[in-house]
């Protein structure tokens, strides 16, 4: 067992492939984590490797690095497998291997219940050297005959112990017995289950075992806030912030190049002081542009992560994650840029409706439950807005030149007959330049947020669901397959796209069990989840007949609630 202390200085020094080393800078990475610099050079070596490290420490980078590596750009068969036991982190851990590998001439798909088959069968169809899925995925796809794992040289168990709290094990096993003995296997966990050691035992040889603490706790001197705010809003919940927040200067973090432009500008629009940096701008204006916002000349930037790397300004007392980073790591990294040199700060972050799976990632990683913030109101705008009008007026009475000005007030008064009051009104609205002073309420969202949704993908519902939008469905799987809430929740939401908000009250009998379901299910839902396995069963899942509070309508098969 290896425990990594020293990392190499950089990840030249991990002989990785010169395409995937140009990727990694590309990205900004220079110096590889603890459990990248242990486990790297084994993969490389072709060990197999059991790595016990959290969400956070830089394991997708582990495994990917050193697969892309290796990987046979010029075939088209699937060369490595990674099972994931969500589609979240199914769709990270792909958008991973395409950063890594964007020098190389290789197909990377997702394959994950709860969308379209069409895709994912097309994908596999044109060749994909990696595939990242989710159990039940897989396995369908192996008995569609439409994945083919005959030349599988690499195998990944991403999140094992998650997966077979899920009820996966048996899905996991069976995938397994379908691979080719001779296959390189890593099986990644946060903890050591017996069912882990099992797998470990039966399906690795003698592997390379590498432990990593997460150190990726945030500050304690650092205060954590996040809004829940729709896609189109998050420039008014900035604005809003940023007029009634008391700080100094901040970082406002985006996802790309493009985005920190547009909201640099916007921000200027507004009258704040704000510049924005990104990998695009040349060093010499990006120092300059640092130097302006330690000394004041600005107050606000705005970067994405590579642009942001190393910068160390101890006046930044918050940072805006915008754009909520996809690996949480980032997100550390983030936040602390403030809170430096012994100073207190402050970490907002804002979280699309869409995006709450990521909000707990986050939790998860920093081992830290984050406070929600209520967003200021248009009353608090406009009272923090007079405010600093009274405070504008106060200082200008103490400044140079301001008795040459009241002479010419006072002449003015004198030669039109114009009350002061007004002729102060006036200069003040003259330095508006047409702009409104007060803010006024936003127009209605429209009740559904459509931005950043791909096709097919499950929906977000209200927690506050009435009981007349569910029915009751039976599964074929009880107590006797040793299923609890945690595994049905998990495996019916990850295969049918649901959300935890969509589940009512679940009855474990022993040889099935009831679930309350959204009454209207799609029929590429309930077809997905027909054929969904919890412990390697077939839960068969179909509208239950048994309850008097339901009837039963012969089109779709649909439940519907009978009139009380």
């Amino acid at each position: 067992m290896t425990s990594p202390d020293d990392a190499p200085e950089t990840f030249a020094d991990l002989q990785i492939h010169p395409a995937v080393l140009q990727a990694v800078a590309d990205v900004g990475y220079e110096t590889p984590s603890a459990i990248q610099a242990a486990t790297i050079p084994a993969l490389l070596a072709g060990s197999d490797v059991v790595g016990l490290a959290q969400t956070g420490t830089g394991k997708t980078a582990a495994f990917a690095i050193p697969i892309l590596s290796k990987i046979d750009p010029e075939s088209r068969t699937t060369q490595a497998l990674v099972l994931a036991p969500t589609r979240e982190l199914a769709l990270q851990v792909a958008e991973a291997f395409s950063r890594y590998g964007a020098h190389l001439k290789i197909n990377v798909l997702p394959i994950y219940g709860g969308s379209s088959y069409v895709p994912q069968l097309a994908g596999l169809k044109r060749g994909a050297q990696i595939v990242v899925g989710t159990p039940g995925r897989v396995i369908d796809h192996l008995e569609k005959g439409s994945l083919d794992l005959s030349h599988l040289d690499y195998l990944v168990l991403d999140e094992a112990d998650e997966m077979l709290q899920m009820g996966f094990a048996e899905d996991v096993e069976r995938i397994l017995a379908d691979t080719p003995e001779y296959k390189q296997v890593a099986l990644f966990s946060a903890t050591m289950p017996p069912g882990i050691k099992k797998i470990t035992t039966k399906y690795l040889h003698d592997p390379v075992e590498v432990t990593v603490k997460s150190k990726t706790q945030t500050a304690e001197n650092i205060t954590q806030r996040y809004f829940l705010v729709s896609y189109p809003r998050k420039m008014d919940a900035l604005t809003r912030l940023l007029e009634v927040e008391q700080g100094d200067a901040m970082i406002v973090f985006v996802r790309t190049k493009q985005a920190t432009e547009e909201v640099a500008e916007k921000l200027r629009a507004r009258g704040f002081a704000a510049a924005a940096i990104n990998g695009d701008i040349p060093q010499a204006v990006r120092e300059r542009t640092i130097s302006q916002l330690k000394d004041g000349s600005i107050d606000i930037l705005v970067a994405t992560d590579v642009a942001a790397r190393g910068l160390d300004v101890e006046r930044i007392s918050h940072v805006v994650n915008f754009d909520i980073p996809h690996d949480p790591e980032s997100y550390v990294h983030r936040i602390g840029r403030t809170g430096r040199a012994g100073r207190s700060g402050t970490a907002l972050l804002f979280v699309t409706p869409r995006e709450r799976h990521l909000l707990n990632s986050i939790e998860r990683v920093t081992r830290q439950k984050l406070v929600e913030g209520q967003l200021p109101s248009v009353e608090d705008v406009n009272a923090q807005r007079v405010e600093k009008f009274r405070d504008s007026i106060t200082d200008a009475l103490n400044a140079p030149g301001f008795e040459m000005f009241r002479r010419l007030i006072e002449d003015y008064e004198r030669d039109n007959d114009v009350p002061m009051a007004d002729i102060a009104a006036a200069l003040a609205l003259q330095s508006r330049n047409g702009e409104e002073f007060l803010m006024t309420e936003p127009p209605p969202e429209k009740r559904r947020e459509r931005p950043e949704r791909p096709e097919h993908e499950g929906r977000e519902r209200s927690p506050r669901k009435t009981r007349d939008d569910l029915a009751t469905y039976r599964i074929a799987v009880g107590k006797k397959h040793k299923v609890g809430p945690g595994s049905i929740v998990g495996a019916l939401a990850n295969e049918g796209g649901l959300h935890r908000s969509d589940f009512g009250h679940i009855t474990i009998k022993e040889n099935f069990s009831l679930v309350e379901l959204p009454a209207k299910l799609s029929k590429e839902t309930l077809k997905a989840l027909e054929k969904t396995r919890i412990s390697g069963v077939l839960i068969d899942l179909k509208p239950d007949r048994g309850n008097p509070r339901y009837d039963s309508r012969p089109s779709g098969g649909k439940p519907r609630r009978t009139s009380r």
